[in-house]
């Protein structure tokens, strides 16, 4: 386990144990290391478990996202057609009823986010990984993409496009965290 401390200011010593199971440290200026590595040894009981739990935690998404084989170009363009089978209908219904127009719609294999849009360019990416999720999800995902080529933030406004379009997206964003939280899949329930 490496050890990060970073000074700010801030009133109290913080700290968190991150995804790969380091910890990072958040000191006032001018704390004293010594001061610190007290704070770490006192807990220590703490630390043990937050590191356990983010472990499991880890091995959850893990198996989450290793349900899809993708480990081939080949693999990936046959997921990029099935879930193109499965967007493109959901496009077309929620383009005309929103207003919008997609320039490019692509497919990649990203765990960091569902999709993306690039409000200039007009484009939108969505994660092959969607295929593991519910379809009443993946048209979430759908419609918070494009609403983003109406508001780039995720402000009130943004939030109001959501409910007009896809009033269930609350419930859906649950859903999609859950399984992911979980390590199961659509095909799994």
């Amino acid at each position: 386990m490496t050890i990060t401390v970073t000074y700010k200011r801030t009133r109290a010593i913080r700290m968190r144990v991150v995804s790969n199971g380091d910890l990072h440290v958040s000191a006032p200026l001018r704390t004293p290391k010594s001061e610190i590595d007290h704070f770490i040894s006192e807990n220590e009981e703490w630390i043990r478990k937050a590191r356990q739990k983010q472990l499991a935690a880890s091995q959850k998404r893990a198996n989450f996202y290793g349900q899809l084989d993708l480990s081939s170009q080949e693999k990936r363009n046959a997921a990029a057609q099935k879930l193109d089978a499965i967007i493109h209908p959901l496009l077309e219904k929620h383009t005309r009823q929103m207003g919008v127009s997609p320039t490019l719609i692509t497919y990649q294999p990203t765990i960091s986010r569902w999709g993306s849009c690039n409000k200039r360019t007009r484009e939108i990416r969505f994660s092959l990984y969607s295929l593991l999720l519910p379809e009443w999800c993946v048209e979430h995902i759908v419609v918070h993409e494009l609403a983003h080529l109406i508001e780039a933030n995720h402000g009130p406004k943004f939030h109001a496009l959501m409910d007009r379009y896809f009033p269930l997206w609350k419930e859906a964003r649950k859903t999609t965290r859950e399984l992911v939280r979980h390590g199961i899949s659509a095909a799994s329930l």
